[in-house]
């Protein structure tokens, strides 16, 4: 998900480049939003992984 992330990320970048705002903002918008995807993931994944098995 981070991977996906990172690819909308340099696609906003590139369109920010050559002036395609509308383009722009929605790659940028979904970069965002996988962002904030892979981070709640990620904290998930920590408090489970840390709960004793007794």
């Amino acid at each position: 998900m981070l991977y996906w992330a990172a690819v909308f990320f340099i696609i906003a970048i590139v369109a920010g480049i050559f002036g395609f705002f509308g383009i722009a903002a929605s790659a940028a918008g979904v970069a965002k939003l996988l962002f904030v995807g892979f981070l709640i993931l990620a904290v998930i994944s920590l408090l489970v992984g840390r709960r004793s098995t007794l």
